[in-house]
């Protein structure tokens, strides 16, 4: 048996990844490919949680001009990532893994609500549990909401995947000078105001004393190194460095 550096992960992915080269809504091959690489984590006997955005089908209401209210705005973003998480489950079952959808808002019809002891036993039992319907409260972006899941199911790390490889110093997608960080502390984070989570997920991180993997998602295979150990995109952890 290949042995793992995490037995149980929760997995932070981006509505706006599902996208693929569309310009809203779900590309059917992200879906794919992102069920492939979680297959080849879930045959190595790691637990799997997942959180995934709602940015591909609404993206909010800062700039809005048609009148609807940053909580009804919020509501409607947590419906976002139901229909996502329900498109990533039915696609983890056609790739023959078990999963559970459980969403913080009750919906019983087409997800179990979410029991942090149900969640848990689902986890022991080998089933992928997507977590949907963001914390179910409006203010708190779906990076808090997946770092309190992670918190909870008691992970051993935060793994977001993003089109980029790690944190920079700037955007790497237009800088093409922006310095990587392979390891990274919290308040390193929060001195140079990097925009890896909200301040509210990396908080809650630096207290329960979680580390954060980010990495690109869409390199194939870079999930299953991270899991083995392999130095992969970059890590925050308290221990890390201080960057001068």
């Amino acid at each position: 048996m290949t042995t793992t550096k995490y037995k149980r992960i929760l997995l932070k992915l981006s509505g706006e990844a599902l996208m693929g080269d569309l310009e809203y809504g779900i590309d059917s091959k992200i879906l794919k490919q992102y069920a492939e690489e979680i297959k080849s984590v879930y045959d190595l006997g790691v637990q799997i949680g997942i959180v995934i955005g709602g940015g591909n089908i609404y993206r909010g209401v800062e700039n809005s001009h048609d009148g609807i209210d940053k909580v009804t705005g919020d509501h409607m973003g947590m419906l976002a990532t139901v229909i996502n998480a329900l498109a990533l489950q039915n696609t983890l079952e056609h790739h023959g893994m078990f999963t559970r959808c459980q969403t913080a808002i009750n919906m019983e019809r087409i997800a179990e609500p979410y029991i942090r002891r149900r969640a848990v036993r689902h986890l022991e039992k080998n089933r992928i549990v997507i977590f949907a319907a963001g914390t179910g409260n409006p203010y708190f972006t779906t990076d808090t909401a997946a770092v309190l899941r992670g918190i909870e199911i008691e992970a051993d790390v935060i793994i977001k995947g993003t089109r980029v490889d790690g944190i920079y110093d700037s955007d790497p997608e237009k800088n093409p000078n922006a310095k990587h960080f392979s390891l990274i502390s919290y308040d390193d984070v929060f001195k140079r105001n990097l925009k890896v989570m909200d301040m509210t997920a990396i908080t809650l991180c630096k207290e329960n004393k979680l580390p954060i993997a980010v990495f690109n998602m869409n390199v194939r295979n870079n999930l299953k190194k991270l899991v083995l150990g392999e130095r992969v995109g970059t890590t925050v952890t308290e221990s890390a460095p201080s960057i001068h």
